[in-house]
């Protein structure tokens, strides 16, 4: 019986190790710099000019690109995940050069927004004229029924008026 004593005592602190570590919740959300803090900023993958911009795991905008070139109206195209959206749409806004609203409606889900998947947007939005060459964003948010603002996230696209 003392022979068993230390490979039974071993084996209880293998099981009582395996039990904690089995206990302890994994990672399993984005860094809170850039789920939570509703200061997204625009994201190129590939870090080219005019590549798709989003939040890599959770919306792709397809058009506008990054500094591309729009005249009005604008159309938005892309793919966002089914929890982006609330009642199949998310809020989208144009900003002029100072960061005032010029515009704002509403992308819509092309198919069935209910699952985690990604689904594709689209959008359309009129604006007033502005000068050749100045510069805007356009800011597309999750959309967020609960108000809470640490759930707010959003992409801010910088583009050219034509």
């Amino acid at each position: 019986m003392r022979n068993l004593a230390l490979p039974i005592g071993i084996l209880f602190v293998a099981i009582a190790a395996g039990v904690v570590l089995f206990m302890l919740p994994g990672k399993t959300e984005a860094p809170s710099d850039t789920q939570n803090t509703g200061q997204l900023g625009t994201t190129t993958p590939t870090g080219n000019e005019g590549a798709i911009a989003g939040i890599p795991d959770l919306i792709l905008v397809g058009t506008p690109t990054k500094h591309m070139p729009v005249t009005s109206p604008i159309t938005i195209t892309g793919s966002a995940r089914g929890t982006w959206y609330f009642e199949a749409s998310f809020p989208i806004e144009l900003r002029d050069a100072s960061g005032k609203i010029i515009a704002q409606h509403y992308a819509e889900a092309q198919s069935d927004w209910m699952t985690e998947n990604f689904v594709p947007f689209k959008a359309s939005l009129t604006y007033p004229a502005q000068p050749a060459g100045s510069t805007g964003t356009l800011v597309l948010k999750n959309d967020n029924p609960s108000g809470d603002p640490a759930r707010d996230k959003k992409v801010e696209i910088p583009i050219v008026f034509q």
